[in-house]
């Protein structure tokens, strides 16, 4: 069950994550005409951040084998977690989107503002994580904190995998 869960999101991740590479590709007056054409990509994006947590709570819940009483307590400070990571991932959003829009106008001015950013976003990932662990510690033993962070790593690891091989590289 864990590995189809895991394999829901990362189909979900894959079907996203070419939009914002194929915006860095394109010149910007085909980006203009397809615009026109389609949904704007952060319409799309949307619906598919809503999918990747709602496949991502099901993951978090099919691998932390909690008790039911380890569970009420549980959700409630993961609902609050996801809540800050959901502002972080919007930063993520902004900064690929950025960088689609820039890509064929790339100064370094704009690539050192880039990588500052992406620089600040990983920063605030670990400092979230630092924050809510006397939090998740208060209501799991160590061992199922531990679990829950590797579960959230992974999925990280998944989703920074796919970006990286969606976004072409800087020319």
């Amino acid at each position: 069950m864990k590995y189809i869960s895991i394999l829901a999101v990362l189909l979900i991740v894959s079907l996203a994550l070419p939009l914002a590479a194929q915006e860095a590709q394109q010149p910007q007056q085909a980006q203009k005409e397809q615009q026109e054409q389609q949904a704007k990509p952060a319409d799309n994006m949307d619906v598919v951040r809503e999918a990747i947590r709602a496949n991502k709570k099901v993951v978090v819940a099919d691998n932390m084998q909690m008790t039911e009483a380890e569970a009420k307590a549980f959700w409630p400070v993961y609902e609050k977690y996801q809540t800050e990571a959901t502002a972080i991932g919007d930063r993520m959003v902004k900064l690929v989107t950025n960088y689609a829009n820039t890509y064929n106008v790339m100064t370094d001015d704009t690539a050192g503002k880039l990588v500052k950013e992406m620089m600040a976003i990983q920063g605030e990932r670990v400092k979230l994580q630092e924050k809510y662990l006397p939090e998740f510690q208060k209501v799991l033993p160590m061992t199922k904190v531990a679990r829950f962070y590797q579960i959230e790593n992974k999925i990280r690891a998944v989703v920074d995998y796919d970006l990286a091989s969606e976004i072409p590289l800087v020319k």
